[in-house]
């Protein structure tokens, strides 16, 4: 049973589909930040390769209670030394495919949750790797 309504006034992710979402009434083609605080920001990783702590470091800026990390097009887990910043200040990383993440977080933030995604958007010959 549901006791109280889905908050409306947070960001979401309007549609999204392979290699690209809609949020805040734009279109992203490549890697983008999405925060239920109402950052909406490029995320400067064009492939999986490019990944760095400091690429997952940057997420903390925002103060979320949980990171979402889509990692493309399959779910992929990165190695526990990125995640470092994060799990350090106590916030929690799930890893899942840009999807799943596109859809988790538009369910968490609509309950009020401090989310972050961080979704990988990569060009297409680099997400068949």
């Amino acid at each position: 049973m549901k006791l109280q309504p889905d908050r409306i006034d947070t960001l979401a992710i309007q549609a999204h589909g392979p290699g690209w979402l809609v949020a805040g009434g734009q279109r992203f083609e490549a890697s983008v930040v999405v925060s239920s605080g109402g950052a909406l920001r490029a995320w400067g990783c064009a492939r999986w390769e490019e990944l760095t702590e400091a690429h997952f470091a940057a997420l903390a800026d925002d103060a979320p209670e949980v990171v979402l990390f889509g990692s493309g097009r399959r779910l992929r887990f990165v190695a526990p030394g990125l995640l470092r910043p994060l799990i350090e200040r106590g916030i929690g990383v799930e890893t899942m495919d840009t999807m799943a993440a596109a859809r988790t977080y538009n369910i968490l933030a609509s309950e009020g949750r401090r989310v972050v995604a961080a979704l990988l958007l990569e060009p297409e010959a680099a997400a068949d790797r």
